[in-house]
């Protein structure tokens, strides 16, 4: 998995190292991390547990004050010690 990960972002990067962006596909590329937490957190929206739920609502509210990094340490320490109260 490593390996593959590493293998695809080498490749990315080799791939479109010389190339002038649009400004439409700037906008894509930043937009891939969001996308990628949100197939982790969509999940939870299906489920009947309280502590997922409260911290799908903290997870929400991070979103709306915060950037991408401090959303993710905010969401994966809330739902730990959450799951860890309860």
């Amino acid at each position: 998995m490593a390996f593959s990960t590493f293998a695809i972002r080498c490749a990315g990067y080799i791939i479109l190292r010389n190339r002038n962006l649009s400004p439409k596909i700037q906008q894509i590329i930043e937009a891939v991390p969001g996308c990628v937490l949100l197939t982790v957190i969509t999940p939870y929206f299906a489920t009947s547990s309280p502590v997922n739920l409260l911290a799908l609502v903290i997870s929400i509210v991070a979103t709306s004050r915060f950037s991408l990094l401090p959303v993710v340490i905010i969401s994966v320490v809330s739902t730990a010690v959450l799951r860890g109260l309860f």
